[in-house]
């Protein structure tokens, strides 16, 4: 029998549901945002037709026109090959003005973008496509496709625009199949709980140094761009001596990373001499937050809006933000939750402010791709259940107190540890292996590995190497400690990490 959920309530929370509607299917609505994502981008290729709309930072600048028309013209080639509606299209290509045109083109065409994570090892990624059933590969190297312009005349809002897989948390990773509504809401959202101005126009200039596969980027920046007619300012590949000359080059005024990337950039020497008064939002989320860093950020930008956003995969990015005014203060909640969206508590015991976080919005998927057990398990009554223990104070503020998930959080990159034991397990001469976080002071955790071997010595570059081989290169790991009795399990068989944690002393990393 499902456990009740008790509603968090919005007493103080700063962010108003103006403009919202409650349907019979009992889910919050905005009644007047763009129906679908080809609906908003046809608008600004009519009215504002010379802005720009995505600039590769090295590579090719698009207006909105520009975008429009060779976009349709991937919509045209896709169509040529075979794509329906409904069809899903691998977007593998880097950070870019051409993954820029590969997602928008595969959306005009009715198709599904499958977001591919482009660090992925390759089983990783033949895991992916295979899943997706995708039926056309748009992989690095390939060029885009080009046809008679296309634009797809039937879409409605419940329509499925694009998938991305979860970082396997739980093993395998898992699609999670995103609306043309959910992002649009999601868009919504972040507008109003950063209070930004809808003519902000070509003021609107954000710098995406967060791969784009990610929601977090895609979604809460590339989809809000294009949202509000600004211009997306893509990073090739992060590198902070260009971002810090970015910022003022082409006159960034909103911000968005994870507070590994911030702390880097504030130590950096290149930043010392930054021009930064341009930037007016500032956005930071997908790890922990020391309070000291808050400050320090609120200091180095300080015409900026300082904000922590919490979100999911499955929640098209945005669930709770915590807002300006109570982001140095409060540095270990991530805030309220966003207008659309409903939250609840699962208690695990007797104190009804502490429990498993549900939600429940348009901007929850329905369920994963093609996973009818895993959906089982995640969803009951329309609330997803984030696997996040949380507590929620007497404001309204909610604090994230512990995972469910066995999950390691590297500078944003969540790490299955599940799906690191798998592949340590068949490496040679590991007997058995346990997966930890390892503290770290800029990118918050590091994945390490307990290993054991029966008999014999294990070489750890053969594993390392063996791993490499296997999985992304953040989810190798880079602490190592063998030891020389079995590691501890209970009766079940389960690992008893809270035990190894207390067992192991780590060294120097690995190289």
């Amino acid at each position: 029998m499902p456990r009740p959920v008790i509603p968090v309530t919005r007493s103080r929370n700063p962010f108003p549901r103006k403009d919202l509607d409650r349907g019979p299917d009992g889910l919050l609505r905005f009644g007047d945002v763009p129906a679908t994502l080809v609906d908003m981008l046809r608008a600004h290729a009519d009215t504002r037709p010379d802005t720009e709309a995505v600039v590769e930072l090295g590579g090719l600048r698009l207006t909105y026109a520009q975008l429009w028309e060779r976009a349709a013209r991937v919509a045209g080639g896709l169509r040529a090959q075979g794509v329906a509606q409904g069809d899903r299209v691998a977007v593998r290509y880097p950070a870019g003005t051409d993954w820029a045109l590969a997602f928008w083109g595969t959306v005009m065409a009715g198709g599904i973008a499958v977001a591919v994570n482009t660090r992925s090892a390759q089983p990783e990624v033949e895991f992916v496509l295979g899943d997706a059933g995708v039926k056309v590969d748009l992989a690095a190297g390939t060029p885009l496709p080009d046809g008679h312009p296309y634009v797809a005349a039937n879409l409605e809002p419940s329509d499925v625009a694009a998938l991305f897989y979860t970082s396997g948390t739980t093993g395998r990773p898992k699609g999670v199949p995103t609306t043309h509504e959910a992002f649009v809401t999601n868009a919504e959202n972040l507008v109003r709980c950063l209070g930004i101005p809808r003519d902000v126009g070509p003021e609107l200039r954000t710098l995406v140094s967060v791969p784009l596969f990610h929601v977090t980027a895609c979604n809460s920046q590339f989809m809000v761009a294009a949202y509000l007619g600004g211009t997306s300012v893509i990073m090739p590949a992060l590198h902070l001596p260009q971002l810090t000359t970015a910022l003022a080059a082409e006159r960034i005024s909103f911000v968005v990373t994870v507070p590994a990337v911030y702390s880097l950039l504030l130590r950096h020497p290149s930043f010392a001499d930054a021009e930064v008064s341009g930037v007016r939002w500032l956005a930071y989320g997908g790890a922990p937050i020391a309070p000291s860093l808050v400050r320090s950020l609120k200091e180095a930008f300080p015409g900026a809006t300082v904000i922590n956003g919490y979100g999911m995969t499955e929640t098209a990015s945005l669930i709770t933000v915590l807002p300006d005014q109570d982001a140095a203060d409060h540095a270990d909640s991530v805030g309220y939750a966003v207008p659309s969206v409903d939250l609840g508590i699962v208690p695990i015991g007797d104190d009804p402010s502490t429990g498993e976080l549900v939600v429940r919005g348009v901007t929850v998927t329905n369920g994963y791709w093609r996973r009818p057990e895993a959906t089982a398990e995640t969803m009951t009554n329309g609330w997803l259940h984030t696997g996040d223990i949380v507590r929620v104070d007497d404001a309204g503020r909610v604090h994230i107190v512990d995972r469910v998930k066995d999950i390691i959080n590297r500078g944003g990159e969540n790490i299955s540890s599940v799906e690191v034991e798998a592949v340590l397990l068949s490496a040679p001469g590991v007997a058995d292996a346990a997966v930890l976080a390892v503290p770290d002071d800029v990118m918050g955790e590091k994945v390490g590995a307990v290993l054991f071997a029966e008999q014999g010595e294990i070489d750890i570059a053969s594993v390392v190497a063996h791993c490499r081989q296997r999985l992304a290169d953040f989810k190798v790991p880079q602490y190592a400690a063998v030891v020389t009795q079995a590691l501890p399990r209970n009766a079940g068989g389960k690992l008893l990490k809270n035990e190894l944690r207390l067992q192991v002393r780590w060294g120097a990393p690995l190289r």
